[in-house]
C-alpha cells in the first residue's frame, strides 16, 4: 500500500489522506460554509474513479471542516479551473453522485456538521452515514428554483414519500436525531465520539470480504430510480432558477415568474 499516492484531484478545498486502505477527503471551504464549487464536486467524482480502480482500497471516508460538512453548490459560480470545466460534455458529469454509487469502494459520510443541499446529495449517495449530535439538515433547493434531479430520485427511497414531501416543500431544517428517526442516517453520536465511531465502522468494513462487499452494494443501488439529469438541464434554462439564485445572492424574497 506505500506505494499508492492519490492523485491530485482538481480543487485545492479536497484535502486527501490515505490510511492503509481508506480514502480521506475532507471538504475545506469555510470561509463558504464548505459550499461546494464544480471544481469540488469534480474532484469527489474523481476520488470515486480512482478507488473504484484500485481494488486495495475498501472505503471512501467523507467529511467537512469545523461546523460544516456541506452547504451545498456554490451559487456565485466561483471556480478554480473555468478552462477545464468547460471541456466537459456533459454539463452534469462533474457531479460525483452516480460515481460514488458505481464506486466499488464503500463511500463513508462523516457528517461534523451543518448538511444542507448538495451536502444532503452526498450522503444519499453515500453507503455509510454516521452523524454528529451537532450536524444539521435541509433541503432548500425548491426556494432556489432548483430541480434536483440527485435528490429526488434518492430522498423518497430513504425516508419515505410522506417525509420527502415535507422536507422538500417546507425546506425545514431538522435535527440529526430527527434525521435518524426518519432514516437519512445510520447512527448519530455524541460529537466528541464522531471520531471514534466513524474509525469503528471502517475496520467493521474492511472485516468484509471485499468482492461480496461490492456485490451488496451493486445489488442496493440497482434497485434505486435513474436520476433524471434532464429535469436539471431544463431548470438551468429557466427564468426561474435564474430568478432563485439572484434572490439567493441578493438576500431578497424570489419574484417568481408565472
Amino acid at each position: 500500500m506505500s506505494e499508492l499516492a492519490v492523485p491530485q484531484l482538481g480543487s485545492r478545498h479536497l484535502v486527501t489522506r490515505l490510511d492503509g486502505q481508506v480514502l480521506h477527503l475532507r471538504i475545506d471551504r469555510t470561509e463558504r460554509r464548505n459550499s461546494f464549487t464544480q471544481d469540488i464536486y469534480r474532484g469527489l467524482k474523481r476520488a470515486a474513479i480512482w478507488a473504484n480502480d484500485h481494488p486495495e482500497i475498501d472505503a471512501v471516508c467523507l467529511t467537512g471542516t469545523d461546523e460544516w460538512f456541506g452547504a451545498g453548490g456554490d451559487m456565485s459560480g466561483r471556480t478554480e479551473d473555468p478552462e477545464g470545466l468547460a471541456v466537459e460534455w456533459d454539463a452534469t458529469d462533474q457531479f460525483p453522485f452516480r460515481h460514488i454509487e458505481r464506486c466499488r469502494a464503500l463511500w463513508v459520510a462523516r457528517v461534523n456538521g451543518l448538511c444542507h443541499a448538495g451536502g444532503m446529495d452526498l450522503i444519499l449517495h453515500c453507503d455509510v452515514v454516521v452523524a454528529s449530535d451537532r450536524a444539521r439538515f435541509r433541503v432548500p433547493e425548491l426556494l432556489r428554483g432548483i430541480p434536483d434531479p440527485f435528490m429526488s430520485a434518492r430522498l423518497a427511497q430513504v425516508v419515505g414519500l410522506a417525509r420527502a414531501r415535507y422536507l422538500f416543500f417546507t425546506a425545514e431544517e431538522i435535527s440529526a436525531s430527527e434525521a435518524l428517526s426518519m432514516g437519512l442516517v445510520g447512527k448519530v453520536v455524541p460529537h466528541e465520539d464522531l471520531d471514534r465511531q466513524v474509525a469503528w465502522v471502517l475496520e467493521r468494513i474492511a472485516l468484509t470480504g471485499p468482492a461480496s462487499r461490492a456485490a451488496i452494494k451493486r445489488d442496493l443501488n440497482s434497485r434505486l430510480p435513474p436520476h433524471d439529469v434532464g429535469l436539471f438541464m431544463a431548470g438551468v434554462r429557466s427564468d426561474e432558477m435564474r430568478e432563485g439564485m439572484a434572490a439567493f445572492l441578493e438576500k431578497r424574497p424570489p419574484n417568481w415568474p408565472r
